[in-house]
């Protein structure tokens, strides 16, 4: 079982990071907290969860141990698998999912891609009572906020990418990054996405 890898970053996208290791560079899914918390680092740690299915082997990856337990607590609810795990931990930080869970907002919840009305209450049933179990709280969040990149041709085609690869059609991701970066220009490219996952 792999706790960890730890390297360099070799390459980042808002939805996969490729840490090497040794001369080996291992590919690990990642969400949006934790490429903001990435992002700019040469050398990295990420807390590894490892899936391993009859048709591939996924290594999912987390810059905090609070944000694996969570991972690992939403793909125990029956419904969520691991894309809408890291959509909802890339729409919501953990402090605020914790939150949202402990107060029972399934409105929020629900305004996330791919989750109901139905998966919002079975995942805040489910969980709240294990949050407080693993002691699980609310922190603020620590990381500051990531200057955005000058070239928005840059921040646009990222955006698109990662959306892409969260199961949003192309046109429509590219339709919403457009008509973000229009009215925001300064915008990084987790602030788009962001933005994107309400109005998609």
């Amino acid at each position: 079982m792999i706790e960890y890898v730890k390297g360099e970053l070799a390459d980042l996208t808002p939805a996969m990071a490729v840490v090497d290791c040794h001369g080996v560079g291992y590919g690990v899914n990642i969400s949006l907290n934790t490429y903001s918390a990435i992002q700019g680092k040469k050398e990295v740690k990420l807390y590894v969860h490892e899936a391993v299915r009859e048709d591939a082997y996924v290594l999912w990856g987390f810059s905090s141990k609070q944000e694996r337990e969570l991972f690992l607590l939403l793909i125990s609810v029956s419904g969520v698998g691991g894309n809408t795990a890291r959509v909802i931990l890339s729409s919501l930080t953990p402090s605020e999912l914790v939150d949202v869970i402990s107060s029972g907002n399934d409105k929020l919840l629900k305004q996330v891609k791919g989750i109901g009305l139905k998966t919002a209450q079975r995942i805040i049933v489910e969980l709240k009572d294990k949050i407080v179990s693993l002691g699980i709280t609310a922190t603020a969040p620590t990381q500051g906020v990531v200057a955005a990149p000058a070239i928005s041709k840059q921040v646009h085609d990222e955006a698109v990418s990662a959306l892409t690869i969260l199961g949003y059609p192309q046109s429509a991701a590219s339709k919403a990054v457009t008509t973000i970066l229009k009215a925001n220009p300064d915008f990084t490219v987790e602030q788009v996405l962001k933005q994107a996952f309400k109005q998609l």
